[in-house]
């Protein structure tokens, strides 16, 4: 089977940084699986790497979609499956780099949707009433029926609400309830940046701190002035969603930076709980997270 290497963890933890050092080793390209990299124009407050930073390594899944637009796991999927399905028809290692864990999982593993057996019918009167009502509205009718699955399916992702729908309208019970077993579309191996907490925290002041300094203020106005507003997905992103909200509220530029530290300290708890549950998932001290010490896991016969 095939095999990727995935640098993954929580935010402002080294990982561009490693993903690019193993990427000039293994004379391959990366794969961004960041949800806030995606859209053009954000590049401040996503820590987007630059041209200088990249070293000459091809990324993907960067600037790949408007701010405007919706974007869902799904998108991802069909856009990124592809380039890793070339890297490895190349003979090449494709590194997949980021902390959205749900991107990641849309890469390794086979979409399941449920056990149940697809239902044409249903399904169109799903779609058919989604097109009559909305996204918000079909999202509605998938948390009447099914809360737990409407708590983890934005509305955006249509498809994978519909899916959920048309289990429980097709069987009587709810996909939240299935046990599906995960597919594993390759071999690979998932390896996380351990910093003490106390470290990390700091790391993730450091880097809000230079997010203002690079010019995060100005990208927000220049947003704000296309158009965009919270209403839009790409806008509920940590540090643009703050930005706006104290500029609405009338908050001191003191008072936003202390509250996006503090949401992307608690996103990054959030995101070390995900990939703890990763399968082949390597945690390596900070003072080892040299490249080398990553190839040399991966190159390993067994996992």
């Amino acid at each position: 089977m095939a095999k990727i290497l995935v640098i993954c963890g929580c935010t402002a933890s080294g990982k561009s940084s490693l993903a690019i050092e193993c990427a000039k080793k293994l004379n391959t390209e990366i794969i961004s699986a960041d949800s806030m990299q995606i859209y053009r124009g954000m590049d401040v407050g996503t820590a987007k790497p630059t041209t200088e930073e990249m070293q000459g390594i091809k990324h993907h899944m960067l600037d790949v979609v408007d701010p405007k637009q919706s974007f869902t796991v799904s998108d991802y999927e069909r856009l990124a499956l592809p380039i890793v399905e070339r890297l490895l028809s190349e003979g090449k290692t494709p590194i997949v780099c980021g902390g959205t864990g749900f991107y990641i999982n849309a890469l390794l593993y086979k979409s399941q949707f449920g056990n149940a057996g697809a239902d044409t019918k249903i399904r169109a009167e799903l779609e058919a009433y989604c097109e009559e009502k909305g996204k918000s509205a079909l999202h509605a009718l998938l948390q009447e029926k099914d809360p737990e699955s409407a708590r983890l399916l934005h509305e955006n992702d249509v498809k994978r609400v519909v899916r959920a729908l048309e289990i429980f309208f097709a069987t009587g019970k709810k996909k939240s309830e299935q046990k599906d077993e995960p597919i594993p579309r390759f071999d690979f191996l998932c390896v996380s940046i351990d910093h003490p907490r106390e470290q990390l925290y700091q790391r993730i002041n450091q880097r809000v701190d230079l997010m203002a300094e690079q010019g995060l203020w100005q990208e927000v106005q220049q947003l704000l002035a296309q158009g965009l507003t919270l209403g839009h997905q790409s806008m509920q992103g940590i540090g643009y969603k703050e930005v706006l909200q104290g500029l609405e509220e009338g908050w001191s530029e003191e008072e936003i930076m202390e509250c996006i530290k503090k949401n992307t300290r608690n996103y990054a708890k959030r995101q070390i709980t995900f990939f703890k549950r990763m399968q082949n998932h390597v945690v390596l001290p900070a003072e080892e997270d040299t490249a080398d010490r990553v190839i040399e896991r991966f190159l390993k016969e067994e996992i």
